[in-house]
């Protein structure tokens, strides 16, 4: 009798486990061909597309960063790489631009997952958003501006000032902290722990040594 339940609690979790990888799977395609950036999103819609409605199936976003450098593996050798070397090009002219603000490179293309749908997320920092608007104003740049919440730690959230922008036809994505916010970073979205950041110099290191 134990011998039969511990089979059918075998069997569960084998389907569970293969139901949460056909939907990281699904969602990395959906986040690779059709530039969807919101996790939470691709994998709702994966769930769908595989036929699942139960919340409890829905693979950690840890699962869907492995399930996308996976597919860009298998199917984006070529064109991924390229893409991410543009962008990092075009993220390293966006931080000479904005030097004064001592910006750091976060997110996709800092971690070498940046396919061409991604933009450059840069954080900046000054305790005056509007100086940041006012040197890209100076410079004849059109941008827009919004806001995002970010979570600075277990239990703190905070909304910031984003500035959206292109450049070398590459969309820029510049969020503005106050300069003591430099000392630690708000968390990140997927391992729940501060996001990593590089400098200019970091950037520069890692173009030189092309990884």
């Amino acid at each position: 009798m134990h011998k039969t339940a511990g089979y059918h609690q075998l069997h569960a979790e084998g389907r569970t486990h293969q139901l949460r990888r056909r939907i990281a799977l699904e969602a990395a395609r959906l986040i690779s061909e059709h530039g969807i950036r919101d996790y939470q999103l691709a994998k709702r819609k994966a769930a769908r597309h595989v036929g699942v409605s139960d919340e409890g199936y829905l693979p950690r976003n840890r699962e869907i960063e492995e399930a996308l450098r996976e597919h860009q593996r298998l199917f984006r050798a070529e064109e991924q790489p390229r893409a991410l070397r543009i962008r990092r090009e075009a993220a390293r002219d966006a931080m000479r631009l904005l030097g004064r603000f001592e910006p750091r490179l976060v997110g996709a293309v800092l971690e070498g997952t940046a396919d061409m749908h991604t933009p450059v997320s840069l954080h900046v920092f000054d305790d005056s958003p509007e100086a940041v608007a006012l040197l890209l104003h100076d410079h004849g740049i059109e941008f827009e501006s919004r806001a995002r919440t970010l979570r600075l730690d277990r239990e703190r959230s905070g909304e910031f000032p984003v500035l959206l922008f292109e450049a070398d036809g590459v969309a820029v994505d510049v969020t503005v902290f106050p300069r003591d916010a430099l000392r630690q970073a708000p968390l990140d979205r997927i391992a729940e722990r501060p996001q990593q950041r590089a400098s200019l110099a970091a950037l520069d290191a890692m173009l030189t040594g092309n990884t």
